[in-house]
């Protein structure tokens, strides 16, 4: 109930009033079964401009650190992501991959829109990073499409560090339904997965237009982190 006020009453009206979206190939969104909607990740506005987009409800794995935050900004941010109906996934430890699909499955086990963030991340510099696999296992496991979609200029509205976005229209890119049904049956084979994550990320690189880097986002983070210890607070 709520995710719907929000979507259609609260937050959708705002941010279609202030950042002015300028959507192309939404018709791509399929009107009904199951799907995964696979993007970039480049802001933490994404969380809210996509889902206020589709016309479809749509739920994401979000991380954990979203629902186990202190104080009343911890828990009022918790009740937020609860209510909008994502689900939290621990990215640490051996299981953190397997859990996050077991959860995935879930969602389009029941014939729902399951957005994902490939690159596992946002992007700290607004390059594009490796996929993870964890998106092909379930687009082969679930045999179901999966709809790219790029987010443009959110970079530039809210880089990392910046909590407040500034007003400026962006732009929300779907491209065709992707088909990975040849690969039935091979979810458990490690060839089979990098080959669908890469071409699902060749898929978003071309309609973001992004500069790709083929490493993980967390690694390269890590370093710069380590190098750099406040430039990326």
């Amino acid at each position: 109930m709520f995710y719907h006020v929000l979507k259609y009453v609260l937050l959708g009206p705002l941010l279609r009033l202030l950042f002015r979206p300028s959507i192309e190939g939404l018709d791509h969104i399929p009107e009904d079964g199951a799907a995964i909607v696979a993007g970039n990740h480049l802001s933490f506005s994404d969380h809210f401009l996509m889902p206020a987009i589709i016309k479809r409800r749509i739920t994401f794995l979000a991380k954990a650190e979203y629902f186990t935050g202190p104080g009343v900004k911890g828990r009022l941010t918790a009740a937020f992501f609860r209510s909008a109906g994502q689900i939290p996934v621990d990215r640490s430890g051996k299981e953190a991959g397997k859990n996050a699909i077991r959860e995935g499955l879930g969602v389009l086990s029941k014939g729902e829109l399951l957005g994902i963030y490939p690159e596992g991340t946002r992007s700290h510099d607004g390059r594009l990073y490796k996929g993870k696999v964890g998106v092909a296992a379930m687009a082969i496991k679930g045999q179901v499409p999966v709809v790219p979609c790029a987010m443009v200029g959110t970079f530039e509205i809210q880089p990392p560090g910046q909590k407040v976005p500034r007003i400026k229209r962006v732009t929300v890119r779907f491209g065709e339904p992707m088909d990975f049904s040849r690969y039935a049956g091979m979810e458990n084979e490690k060839a089979a997965l990098r080959a669908v994550t890469d071409e699902i990320m060749y898929a978003i690189l071309g309609l973001s237009g992004q500069e790709y880097v083929d490493r993980y986002a967390a690694e390269v983070k890590a370093e710069q982190v380590k190098k750099f210890p406040r430039l990326l607070r």
